[in-house]
């Protein structure tokens, strides 16, 4: 009998990746899509869609299957803009309360939850799983919404809940639509405003959504498992990225300063707009510090594998969006 999964954010990227290889492997994968949204993804990649709103402990106690061998949160609000603050903290904070909620109802055997990296906040050293998170009080709410999401697990826990926290950290390849995938198209159409002072860790998409199913199955309860990956400076990420397209290489980067005054002016124009702005300061604090991580404990306990090269990862990234038309480039540069 195969055994059987239930995922949310089956749709993105992640976990697109992750119903892959657990279809791939024989599990049964039933995966929550909004009411009202197209389910044909979730078909496509071989999973059974299920239809549900995660923030209603209603809904998604209908949604998971009763003794599940499995379930995979990934589902979560990337958003950046304060204004979106009541929005993300309903998704990633209650939306993850009620699948605790659920998967104890529904006796589920194991509970892998996606979080990040910035549920640790921001930090001078280098983050391991011991590092105590200041995420809590902080001024990016997606890093303290993620880390009050963790706090939901531990509670869980505490009720009997057999989980295992990841902390991806900056996810590159194929699928991406939203990330770093923005900073290839700018420099693929040579519109990349300035590249700013920061950095951090970067892994490919795939070794994070086999650390999924490893976390499954070799993970400890209880525990956070980092996925740091190699690090770069993203003035390195900009010079890769130029050299795979052809294109002309940024020589350094913009000055603090001026990514800090558009940090300010980008949301005043967003008022009236009333689209997100794709600078805020939330953003400016993310791009203009180096957060550095250290994965060990997930390439030890798991089998992570954390020596893919930047190169390699972007390579994945930009074949897909060419395939996908999303790109003028045609030809990756030798």
């Amino acid at each position: 009998m195969s055994r059987v999964a239930f995922v949310t954010g089956g749709t993105g990227f992640v976990g697109g990746h992750l119903i892959e290889m657990l279809v791939k492997d024989g599990w049964q994968v039933s995966a929550l899509h909004r009411p009202n949204s197209d389910p044909s993804r979730l078909i496509t990649l071989g999973a059974i869609p299920v239809p549900g709103v995660l923030h209603q402990l209603e809904s998604m106690v209908e949604a998971v299957p009763m003794d599940c061998d499995a379930i995979f949160h990934i589902a979560g609000n990337t958003s950046m803009w304060r204004k979106k603050n009541a929005e993300q903290n309903r998704d990633n904070v209650g939306g993850t309360h009620c699948m605790i909620g659920a998967a104890l109802q529904k006796h589920a055997k194991r509970f892998i939850h996606t979080s990040s990296i910035s549920a640790y906040g921001m930090h001078r050293g280098v983050i391991n799983e011991q590092t105590r998170a200041n995420a809590g009080d902080g001024s990016i709410n997606y890093g303290r919404s993620k880390f009050l999401a963790e706090m939901e697990v531990r509670k869980g826990i505490e009720h009997g809940l057999n989980a295992v926290i990841l902390n991806p950290c900056g996810i590159i390849g194929a699928g991406d639509t939203h990330n770093w995938s923005q900073m290839i198209a700018l420099i693929d159409q040579g519109k990349l405003p300035g590249v700013p002072p920061g950095g951090g860790n970067f892994c490919d998409v795939r070794e994070v959504a086999r650390a999924h199913i490893s976390a499954l199955e070799r993970g400890r309860c209880g525990e956070n498992y980092i996925l740091a990956g190699v690090e770069a400076s993203f003035l390195e990420l900009a010079r890769t990225i130029s050299h795979l397209l052809g294109k002309p290489a940024p020589r350094r980067t913009m000055p603090k300063a001026a990514i800090q005054l558009a940090g300010k002016v980008y949301p005043l124009l967003a008022s009236f707009s009333g689209e997100e702005p794709s600078i805020t300061p939330e953003k400016v604090a993310m791009m203009t510090n180096r957060v550095r991580a250290d994965g060990n404990k997930a390439v030890c306990e798991l089998g992570f594998n954390d020596q893919i090269q930047l190169a390699e990862m972007l390579e994945s990234c930009i074949h897909w969006m060419r395939q996908t038309d999303r790109l003028e480039t045609r030809k990756i540069a030798g």
